[in-house]
């Protein structure tokens, strides 16, 4: 439980950082981006684990999740594209 708080937390801030890397024009808002950050985070963290990246109870690092944000942003910004 604590580790999915602290993955939380830290896609707050990287999906700050995301946006703030991620070229191009972003329409998302700052709860949407701090929506998707999170989820990278998760991805991130998740994904590790399933890959065997991370041990149980951990979260993932700074970094990963930083970049599990900007993937989760380009998926959202290719989707956005399509529908408008």
């Amino acid at each position: 439980m604590w580790s999915f708080i602290v993955a939380i937390v830290i896609g707050f801030i990287a999906g700050l950082i995301a946006r703030a890397i991620h070229p191009g024009e972003d329409k998302a808002g700052f709860i949407v981006t701090t929506l998707l950050g999170i989820a990278g985070s998760l991805l991130a963290t998740y994904g590790g684990r399933a890959l065997g990246l991370y041990p149980e109870n951990s979260s993932a690092g700074f970094i990963a999740s930083v970049v599990g944000a900007i993937i989760i942003l380009f998926i959202y910004n290719l989707i956005s594209r399509k529908t408008t």
